[in-house]
C-alpha cells in the first residue's frame, strides 16, 4: 500500500491571505476614521503584501499543514503593527490622532504575551512561530523608534536598528549565530522596549521625561546585546581553544603511530 506523502500548504496559506485581507480592512477603517493620506495607504499595503508573501514562503519551506492558534494570534498582532506602521508613515505628512496610534500599539503589546502562552498550552510551539513572533516584535520596535525619533532626534533609531545590525554583523562574524541560553533578563528588556517607546510617543510626559524614558530603553538594550555578544564571543573562543587542543592531541597521536611504525619497520 503506497503512502501519501503529498504536502498540501493551501490550508495554512489561506489563513495568511485572510490576514492580508484583514490588514486592508483595518487600513480602510483607519482611512475613513482619520483621513489617512497616500503615504499611510501605500506603506500599509506594502506591509500587508510583504507579510503575506514572506509568511507564505516560510510556511511552504516549513511544510506546516495547519497555521495554529498561536500563529493566528501573532498574525493578528502583525495586522495591528501594520496599522501602526501606516499611521507612522502618515505622520510625516499630517499628525495622526495619538490616541489611535497608542491604542493599536497597546493592544499589539498585550497580545505579545498571549501567543507564547497559547503555543505552550496547545502544544503547537514551532520554530516558525517563534521566528514570526520575534520578527513582529522587532519591526514594531523599529516603527516606534521612527515615530519617537521625529521628536527626540535620529539617535532613537539605534533602538529599532540594533537587532537588525546584530543580524547583519552575524553574516560577517558567524560565531554570532550560535544559540543563546534562555534568559529572563533578555525577554524583559525586549518587552520593555515597546512599552517605553510607547510611553515616550504618547505625549504624556514633558520633553525631559520622554528623553529619560528613551535613554533608559537604549541603555537597557545596549546592556542586553552587549552581554549576549560577550557570551557568544567567549563561547567561540572556548570552542576554538578546545578544537586546537584536539588537533594537537590528534597530531601527537599520529606522530606516535608513525614513529612506532618506523621502528617496527
Amino acid at each position: 500500500m503506497a503512502l501519501n506523502n503529498t504536502y498540501d500548504a493551501r490550508p495554512a496559506q489561506q489563513e495568511t491571505a485572510v490576514g492580508a485581507g484583514v490588514q486592508i480592512l483595518l487600513l480602510a477603517l483607519l482611512g475613513t476614521a482619520i483621513g489617512m493620506g497616500p503615504a499611510g495607504w501605500v506603506t500599509g499595503l506594502v506591509f500587508a503584501i510583504a507579510t503575506w508573501a514572506v509568511l507564505s514562503r516560510a510556511l511552504h519551506r516549513s511544510r506546516l499543514s495547519t497555521f495554529g492558534a498561536a500563529n493566528r494570534v501573532t498574525l493578528g498582532r502583525a495586522t495591528l503593527v501594520g496599522g501602526v506602521t501606516a499611521l507612522v508613515a502618515d505622520s510625516f505628512e499630517s499628525a495622526p490622532p495619538v490616541s489611535v496610534l497608542v491604542g493599536l500599539t497597546a493592544v499589539a503589546l498585550v497580545l505579545d504575551g498571549v501567543d507564547g502562552k497559547v503555543a505552550r498550552r496547545t502544544g503547537t510551539s514551532t520554530a516558525l512561530g517563534a521566528r514570526f513572533d520575534m520578527e513582529v516584535d522587532a519591526f514594531l520596535i523599529l516603527v516606534l523608534s521612527v515615530y519617537v525619533s521625529m521628536s527626540l532626534g535620529p539617535w532613537v533609531l539605534l533602538i529599532g536598528g540594533m537587532r537588525y545590525a546584530f543580524v547583519a554583523a552575524a553574516r560577517l562574524a558567524p560565531w554570532l549565530n550560535a544559540p543563546l541560553p534562555p534568559s529572563t533578563a533578555r525577554k524583559t528588556v525586549a518587552a520593555l522596549q515597546g512599552i517605553l517607546l510607547l510611553l515616550a510617543g504618547a505625549d504624556l510626559l514633558p520633553y525631559a521625561g520622554d528623553l529619560g524614558v528613551v535613554l533608559l530603553a537604549l541603555g537597557l538594550l545596549v546592556w542586553s546585546f552587549g552581554r549576549d555578544v560577550l557570551w557568544l564571543w567567549r563561547r567561540s573562543r572556548m570552542r576554538a581553544m578546545v578544537a586546537a587542543e584536539v588537533d594537537e592531541v590528534l597530531e601527537a597521536s599520529v606522530g606516535d603511530v608513525l614513529v612506532e611504525a618506523t621502528r617496527a619497520a
